[in-house]
């Protein structure tokens, strides 16, 4: 099937169903995917508000889709869920896990790689689509990223962010998110995201608050994110043999909703 450019209607459901199948073989047939579960996809406009925003949320070096892709219309966002697990282990550990490090590598290698096989597809098709690293997209004083995988997901309407600063999606919020943005118009659907978070639910709960090992959480005060970058970079340091691996993960794990299961 040559789904042209400009194509409208029954053709773009097929290519919504097309990229869900590809994002989700591309997890199957992964060499490590005994670290991972069935990835879940969402979609959003290109030209949507909230992009605009995050420049004045986040910063005003963030970028629109269309900073990276001129002819952008959708923005693809996956999400991979950890295992169980992968979970567990670094819930059992008071210092972070091997199996948690080693996930969190083999995610961002997967993501690249997902990313690249859709922008192929895609581009035999006629698609223009662009990619957008996994990780370390962040300028280095301030500590923001360049563009936000998790409020990209947002706005695809995956989840709702907790007081964890994560994502809590159907399959919860352990895992890593990635983002593919393409010149193809998909229609939206507009489901109401689901509020996992209990703290901002009836703030019955601040286990991640109460698991963080640097007090880089709060309900009252900003994310004190070079706080938790230096842990971070200890951490990297521990597991430099399996790569870039600035990790931590406990305000995830001690989610009462880090893994949901369908």
């Amino acid at each position: 099937m040559n789904i042209k450019k400009n194509s409208i209607g029954d053709d773009f459901m097929s290519l919504k169903e097309e990229i869900i199948s590809s994002i989700e073989n591309s997890v199957l047939k992964y060499e490590s995917k005994e670290y991972f579960r069935n990835p879940i996809v969402g979609f959003s406009s290109a030209d949507n508000p909230l992009y605009e925003e995050l420049k004045d949320i986040i910063g005003p070096d963030h970028l629109h889709p269309k900073d990276i892709l001129p002819t952008a219309r959708t923005v693809v966002s996956f999400f991979i869920p950890f295992s169980q697990i992968v979970v567990d282990s670094n819930i059992e550990s008071s210092t972070v896990s091997y199996e948690w490090a080693k996930s969190y590598v083999e995610a961002n290698k997967l993501i690249n790689q997902i990313s690249g096989e859709l922008v192929d597809y895609l581009r035999n098709k006629n698609i223009d689509a662009a990619t957008i690293k996994a990780t370390h997209n962040f300028d280095e004083k301030t500590l923001k990223s360049a563009w936000s995988h998790r409020s990209a997901a947002f706005i695809a309407n995956m989840g709702k962010f907790g007081l964890n600063r994560m994502i809590i999606t159907k399959a919860g919020c352990a895992g890593r998110f990635g983002t593919v943005i393409i010149s193809a118009h998909i229609p939206i659907e507009n489901e109401e995201n689901a509020e996992y978070c209990l703290y901002y639910k009836n703030e019955s709960c601040q286990k991640c608050v109460e698991s963080c090992p640097q007090n880089a959480l709060s309900p009252d005060k900003e994310f004190d994110r070079f706080k938790c970058n230096d842990l971070l970079l200890k951490n990297a340091d521990e597991y430099s043999h399996l790569g870039l691996c600035d990790v931590c993960g406990k305000c995830v794990v001690s989610c009462p909703f880090a893994v949901i299961k369908s």
